[in-house]
């Protein structure tokens, strides 16, 4: 089969690989849709902590498809023909965040696309702790495939809104118009939020986010931003802040914008490398902010964000740009590493 992969050490190609062997308790997936997400860009460009030179794998952690063939452990549960949507995360079910239901906050985590072979292939294997750790739901009838490919990416946004415990009347400030911060916007209108702005420095992501539904869409070239988000709510700041990008001067700026009492999730990592921002911590200290971050997605986002799609409240496939047959996965990283469009799905061979 055709898959996506990455060699540490060596870089990315496309190539041939086997379908996978399961075990017992293993689902074997026939791929319907999958997504690139700036995870899997990253690892083409820089590597994986998680992996020596010379390990191979298959990209892809955002997919979802239908159960080809279940290990004998898994037939009553997952029988052959049923679609899943799969949450990517995998922790090692004995620490203290396993035991709060937190794979993704777990110190020796697996996932899909990183250090076990995801989806960004005809087929792709499920192992079995994904589906012991409730990491593995049967989708309802009426989901598209490409919708649920891009329930985990939206499952990472529901973490991080809660974080910050966006609700009614809440002024929001949302770094960054990617995919991502687009369904930022989507989930801050949702809550009831009063004004949702985008800082943004690419004017067709300002456009998009205007036709998201931000309320103020912010040039970040020109002009002053914290004197903009004074300006609009009546020089009292904002009430929540998130850092949608990887740029560290909006973790400062961000601070700056808020009002007393007043929450950021700095969602965005940097880079490795890169210079951590200058916080002005007295800032924290009087105005009583809440500085917060998040990574991934829970099991429990997952499900959220499933039934924000399901019920219709987010349309996740807003962000999609393009679509490329998985034939064409090479095409679809060039693509994706020139920085073009928004969401690149891969669509999965019938």
């Amino acid at each position: 089969m055709i898959a996506a992969v990455f060699e540490q050490g060596s870089g990315f190609s496309v190539c041939d690989v086997p379908i996978p062997e399961i075990g017992p308790d293993d689902l074997l997936v026939r791929v319907e849709a999958s997504a690139i997400c700036g995870t899997d860009l990253r690892v083409v460009k820089n590597g994986q902590r998680k992996l020596t030179n010379g390990d191979r794998v298959v990209l892809g952690h955002e997919f979802t498809g239908v159960v080809e063939k279940a290990g004998a452990r898994q037939a009553a549960h997952f029988p052959e023909g049923v679609r899943i949507g799969v949450a990517p995360n995998i922790g090692c079910g004995r620490c203290r965040m396993c035991a709060m239901a937190l794979p993704n906050m777990c110190p020796d985590y697996r996932a899909y696309g990183i250090n076990i072979d995801g989806a960004h292939a005809e087929y792709v294997r499920v192992v079995g702790d994904s589906i012991q750790q409730g990491s593995v739901m049967r989708l309802p009838e009426g989901v598209s495939p490409e919708a649920a490919a891009l329930i985990e990416p939206l499952s990472c946004v529901v973490n991080g809104s809660r974080s910050v415990r966006i609700g009614l009347g809440d002024r929001v400030v949302i770094f960054g118009a990617g995919p991502i911060g687009l369904f930022h916007v989507m989930l801050a209108r949702n809550a009831g939020a009063s004004l949702a702005a985008v800082v943004e420095a690419m004017p067709h992501r300002l456009e998009a986010a205007a036709a998201f539904g931000a309320d103020l869409c912010i040039d970040a070239r020109e002009g002053d931003v914290v004197e903009r988000i004074l300006a609009a709510t009546d020089g009292e700041g904002a009430d929540a802040a998130i850092t949608a990008c990887s740029v560290a001067s909006v973790q400062q700026q961000a601070l700056e914008l808020l009002a007393p009492l007043g929450r950021v999730c700095l969602f965005g990592g940097l880079p490795k490398g890169a210079s951590a921002a200058p916080l002005d911590t007295n800032l924290i200290h009087y105005k009583n902010l809440v500085v917060t971050g998040m990574t991934g997605g829970a099991p429990a986002d997952f499900r959220c964000a499933l039934n924000l799609t399901v019920s219709g409240r987010i349309d996740v496939t807003r962000v999609i740009s393009h679509r490329y047959p998985i034939a064409e996965v090479g095409a679809a990283y060039d693509a994706a590493l020139r920085g073009e469009g928004m969401k690149i799905v891969l669509e999965g061979s019938a």
